[in-house]
């Protein structure tokens, strides 16, 4: 029997209060609807179809993978009129599991169960338990403890309001079910609108096992309909992802104050201090050093590496044993030899720094191949733009640049050869010169600084 995985994703998001749909909402750096895609994946589907609504062209676009098929949903009138909409598409003798594109933090570990039961042909729904039930439909049994029937909030008399296992919406059967049951389900409800969890009363009319799977951890079937609950989700998944990269032998300062944005590999006895970020995809190798404050983005660094706070590295590979910031900005296209030491205040881009290398403060190198052992002073800049177009600067190894010097690409400089401090390169240098480009010093004999005049007394 084949999965369908259905999600719905047409809801406007009013009380997001932005014009942007939803379900892109970010959420740890990506669409919030990325993350139900992914949880989708993970369970290996034969169909996922997604259904987007009226003005939800920008959801499409922003997913232009070629597995998922999609239907639009012209009028939004509640859960199950958007199933119906999306039933000709599934082949009927599949699996529907209905997912929601706000609902963006379950485990796969957690649906599983419910394939798994609907696939004998019962109606499997997810369940939680919360301190505050407030806004979710409460599951109703019986004197048995069998599920008779599910009441949405605000359709609820106070003793069904009192009733803390709620249903979260996420359920699965098999499809001939759900052609069965979608066309019996009314709207008579406060909000006139056709809700899925109708299903339940009809399965149970049917002589058709309901089962409630509870998950064990309710955080994950919370839903998020405005920005509260956008950054609480933030929350549970910057937690969530700190003791996944505890539990794998990193060191991770603060939990609450670290944000993975993407995917962050790690090797063993790696330190996080507080408040660092990771976007796109980050290796750390072996007892790699992230300083506080630290964004890295798209980026491998070496083995014992340490990156001092408050650096930003995107884009690049750092070696091992290197030193880099505080401070230090390292732009896409970079490469970071080993044991090459970046200090406070540096920029590179798209520059390649030879092993042993440093330039410890105050300089940018931009669109520059720097050799081994060279020494780059306070100061220095390679002039890599006219406006136009972009030169490249090449300093061979064990070269020495003072401090205060402008390289003017295109140029090279070659092994061995030192520049003195406050010198403009326009030229290359041969290899163990020493080069001075600087206008002598002139002391001007009986010259005064201008002074202003002194106020007039009244």
């Amino acid at each position: 029997m084949g999965l369908s995985i259905v999600i719905l994703a047409a809801g406007e998001g009013t009380r997001m209060r932005s014009t942007r749909p939803k379900v892109l909402q970010p959420l740890a750096g990506i669409p919030m609807l990325a993350h139900v895609l992914d949880i989708a994946r993970r369970l290996g589907p034969d169909q996922i179809v997604v259904v987007y609504g009226v003005g939800g062209s920008a959801v499409r676009r922003a997913f232009p993978a070629p597995d998922l098929h999609w239907v639009k949903q012209e009028e939004q009138r509640g859960t199950a009129h958007a199933l119906a909409a999306v039933l000709p598409e599934v082949p009927e003798d599949n699996l529907i599991l209905v997912l929601y594109g706000d609902v963006p933090l379950l485990r796969a570990a957690t649906l599983k169960p419910l394939i798994t039961a609907a696939s004998r042909g019962t109606l499997a729904l997810l369940s939680a338990r919360f301190a505050d039930p407030s806004g979710y439909g409460r599951i109703l049994r019986n004197e048995q403890g069998e599920i008779c029937g599910v009441v949405e909030d605000r359709d609820a008399g106070i003793a069904q309001r009192r009733i803390k296992e709620i249903n979260t919406g996420v359920l699965a059967a098999p499809a001939l079910r759900f052609a069965a049951w979608l066309p019996r389900i009314g709207n008579n409800n406060s909000q006139g609108e056709y809700y899925l969890t109708d299903t339940v009363a009809l399965a149970i009319d049917d002589g058709v096992t309901v089962r409630a799977i509870e998950a064990t951890d309710c955080e994950e079937t919370r839903g998020v309909n405005d920005r509260i609950q956008l950054a609480a989700a933030e929350a549970c998944l910057r937690r969530r992802r700190a003791e996944e990269l505890m539990l794998a032998g990193v060191t991770v300062v603060d939990p609450m104050r670290i944000d993975v944005r993407g995917i962050l590999i790690c090797g063993r006895d790696v330190e996080i201090d507080i408040n660092c970020i990771f976007e796109g995809r980050v290796e750390l190798a072996d007892s790699v050093r992230i300083g506080a404050g630290v964004l890295l983005r798209d980026t491998v660094v070496g083995a014992g590496t340490e990156i001092r706070p408050y650096s930003l590295i995107e884009g690049s590979h750092v070696g091992a044993g290197a030193l880099i910031g505080p401070f230090a900005r390292v732009r896409p296209g970079t490469e970071v030899a080993d044991d090459a030491h970046i200090g406070n205040f540096v920029e590179l881009k798209n520059t390649r720094l030879g092993p042993g290398s440093k330039a410890n403060h105050l300089a940018y190198l931009g669109d520059a191949r720097i050799g081994a052992g060279v020494n780059v002073g306070a100061g220095v800049i390679t002039c890599n733009y006219d406006g136009v177009a972009k030169y490249q600067t090449e300093i061979e190894d064990d070269v020495f640049i003072g401090s205060d010097c402008p390289l003017v690409a295109p140029v090279k400089i070659g092994a061995g050869a030192t520049i003195g401090a406050g010198s403009t390169v326009t030229a290359d240098v041969p290899a163990g010169k020493l080069v001075v480009a600087r206008s002598r010093q002139t002391i001007i004999e009986g010259w005064e600084r201008p002074r202003k005049n002194p106020p007039k007394k009244e």
